[in-house]
């Protein structure tokens, strides 16, 4: 069986440059999408993340090519511990074999600084996903849910017994299979083969974003794993907007407020809402009545030890058998 063209081997990708502060905050400062079909989703989530006192703010994301899309993340001013996503994708349509691009980066308070995320990935021309990926789009928290995406290979007549011979994962609540539907080709004819994957996202999911890769196994021994991608979005019956409430930088004494929303698929009251440390920090008003949302006031007066703050809230809800839980961090600032 004849090897894929040696420019699949994606060369040694760079390491992202910027000042060293400003590359402290991501998650990772590249990304190597390595060989992947024609036709696939391939995304990547870079969480940015400030651990700095004074906010930072991004001013603009930009990718060096067409092959490449980064859109500005959904939150772009970040005060002390926020963090925001960005995500990256290329194209793989329109695009064949190796690309590379640079995503630029440029944060504008607390000072300007320019951070170039590289980027590369090849595209294979002999295997075609259709759809891209199993996307189960939105999914109700305990319900499940299948997919499935037909798997095209196209190859010279000595790859006639190239094959997939397995479907794997490494997440827990994802099972897969891959079933061979046709085969022809073969002696001086190109060959052609067809599978289905079919994903099955399983009950336990959790609430809240579902991101996984299947991997299905290939008797080509350069390049044996094409990647798949799935997701989902759980969504439970009670959701907690923001999920990590953001108390930015705090000073002792200074009373501060923030406001979390809780939303419900149906109306819900709440009996009792409670802290896990035993500072009384917080002081929360408990609302009357059921809503399908509820919008908390949190009041925090801060205590004297500076450094890293966290808190972490129980609610309750009349009828529901496991309670609501969120967080609330930030920084209580030193003084004199």
């Amino acid at each position: 069986m004849s090897a894929l063209p040696a420019e699949a081997q994606s060369p040694t990708l760079a390491a992202g440059s910027g000042p060293p502060w400003a590359l402290k905050m991501l998650s990772e400062t590249n990304h190597d999408f390595g060989a992947v079909a024609r036709g696939a989703e391939v995304k990547a989530k870079i969480i940015i993340n400030n651990p700095y006192e004074q906010p930072v703010r991004i001013g603009s994301v930009t990718p060096s090519c067409s092959c490449t899309t980064a859109n500005m993340p959904p939150k772009t001013m970040l005060n002390t511990y926020e963090s925001t996503e960005l995500e990256i994708s290329m194209d793989t349509r329109r695009f064949v074999r190796h690309k590379d691009a640079i995503v630029t980066i440029r944060f504008d308070a607390p000072q300007f600084a320019e951070v170039r995320i590289p980027v590369q990935m090849y595209v294979r021309t002999d295997v075609v996903l259709t759809p891209g990926s199993a996307n189960f789009g939105a999914v109700d928290v305990g319900k499940g849910g299948t997919q499935t995406i037909d798997i095209a290979y196209a190859g010279n007549p000595d790859r006639k017994d190239w094959a997939i011979v397995e479907a794997k994962t490494s997440n827990p609540h994802l099972d897969v299979k891959v079933e061979e539907t046709s085969r022809t080709g073969g002696g001086t004819v190109n060959v052609a083969v067809n599978y289905v994957l079919t994903a099955t996202l399983k009950p336990t999911a959790p609430a809240g974003s579902f991101r996984g890769i299947i991997q299905l196994i290939t008797n080509d021994a350069t390049n044996p794993i094409v990647p798949v991608l799935a997701e989902a979005r759980i969504e439970g019956d009670i959701t907690v907007t923001p999920e990590n409430v953001p108390l930015g930088t705090l000073v002792p004494g200074r009373e501060k407020t923030v406001n979390v929303v809780i939303r419900g698929k149906k109306p819900f009251g709440i009996s009792k809402i409670e802290c896990e440390s035993e500072d009384e920090a917080f002081l929360v008003r408990l609302p009357e009545g059921e809503k399908a949302v509820h919008v908390l006031p949190l009041t925090i007066t801060p205590p004297e030890k500076a450094g890293p703050y966290q808190e972490v809230f129980t609610v309750t809800i009349p009828g529901r058998p496991e309670p609501v839980t969120f967080k609330a961090t930030g920084r209580i600032a030193e003084t004199n």
